[in-house]
């Protein structure tokens, strides 16, 4: 099959390219690469700042369509797939409709059907927009509220998926709020994960011998990261690792999580490292948090997101969302490798220090992690799922 893949999220795209080309089928990334982030792709659309960026990207867009059509499947990340106004994005879209074969909807990130289901509908019982009946009112919350409802985009997002054959959803958050707006052509399939050999084996994973990260916090100073030697003889820290965007910490509840590890590192500065990876590109956190034995990941999330599939494909134990509806709708009934938390300050507090009281968990956790990985998201068998979906 020829397929094009429209858009990046967390290197979702990428990750999905590399098993179909694996498979044997030719794909073809465009994208920005996830904006500062990075991810590898086929054709470069980055949008360079301002109104001129805009027209560059536009003018560019227009010389590239005849290098988008003639492709078996089209799958657009978002109904936002280029940097451009949602007004300009229905040339694109009927264009892409029009000279390819079937266009599938990705539902991963923030859209229409997101925002509007969280904050009228309410399926879950605490997400990015709502805690229990109550609506969340931050600063981010209501930015993108304003953004997707009643607005250009959000009218953008409907005709999208009211037009296109099939909308492939890729965590459960997501599929309980397209499922009952399109149930014959909502497929769910987990995210794809490169994955490190052909099966797990045990926990192995160690950082470099000879040094560790070393976390120092003062109240009231900003956290500072160092590298130590080892004592010979001691008993390892457990190495914690969290990833922040700036831009969106509020929003993914990065903020409360970091505040309960430096809690833990102030009190237990003997058994925690903590380091710290903010809004670098990929390639960068990946090689800072392969340092770690465990990853903080969002907190109003049921599921773990791309980066910690990736920590957990590498023996890194997740504290975040592991939620029953997680393992529930990838039909796992034996593994629980994930640390749930729920979204306060007080639940990661307890099972941060939970952890550290208690070492000898990781291990188990560790190797449940990989399974995990291997059994729901390796990228090969994504992909077979995928191209199942695409040929219905």
């Amino acid at each position: 099959m020829r397929i094009l893949l429209v858009g990046e999220y967390s290197n979702v795209h990428a990750t999905l390219a590399e098993a179909l080309r694996t498979l044997g089928h030719e794909v073809c990334v465009i994208s920005n690469g996830d904006f500062w982030k990075d991810y590898p792709r086929d054709i470069d659309v980055a949008r360079r700042p301002g109104k001129w960026g805009g027209l560059r990207l536009m003018a560019r867009l227009y010389r590239l369509l005849p290098r988008l059509r003639g492709y078996d499947v089209v799958q657009l990340i978002n109904p936002m797939f280029f940097e451009l106004k949602a007004e300009r994005l229905y040339f694109f879209y009927d264009y892409l409709r029009s000279h390819n074969g079937k266009v599938f909807l990705g539902a991963f990130g923030m859209d229409w059907y997101w925002v509007h289901e969280c904050v009228y509908k309410r399926p879950l019982r605490y997400s990015d927009f709502n805690i229990g009946n109550q609506l969340r009112t931050d600063a981010e919350a209501m930015r993108y509220r304003n953004d997707w409802l009643g607005t250009p985009k959000g009218k953008l997002n409907r005709y999208i998926a009211d037009d296109c054959d099939g909308i492939i959803t890729g965590l459960y958050e997501y599929d309980v709020c397209y499922r009952p707006h399109f149930s014959e052509k909502t497929t769910f399939i987990p995210f794809p994960i490169r994955t490190q050999g052909s099966a797990p084996k045990g926990s192995d994973f160690s950082a470099p011998q000879g040094s560790d990260l070393s976390v120092s916090v003062d109240q009231g100073s900003d956290l500072s990261v160092s590298v130590e030697d080892d004592t010979e003889g001691s008993d390892p820290a457990l190495r914690l690792f969290i990833g922040i965007n700036k831009e969106r910490s509020a929003y993914k509840g990065t903020d409360i999580m970091l505040r309960a590890a430096e809690a833990i590192a102030r009190k237990y500065p003997d058994r925690l490292t903590l380091q710290i990876a903010e809004s670098v590109p990929f390639a960068e956190y990946r090689q800072m948090m392969n340092r770690s034995d465990a990853i903080l990941d969002q907190l109003y999330s049921y599921t773990p997101s791309m980066n910690a599939l990736l920590a957990m494909s590498k023996g890194i134990v997740c504290i975040g969302g592991g939620e029953p509806e997680n393992y529930d709708i990838i039909g796992e009934r034996e593994l629980r490798p994930i640390i749930n938390v729920e979204p306060t300050y007080e639940s990661v507090f307890s099972a941060l220090e939970s952890l550290v009281l208690h070492p000898e968990q990781l291990p188990a956790l560790q190797q449940e992690s990989r399974t995990y990985i291997h059994r729901h998201h390796d990228h090969l068998e994504v992909a077979r799922r995928y191209l199942d979906a695409w040929q219905r």
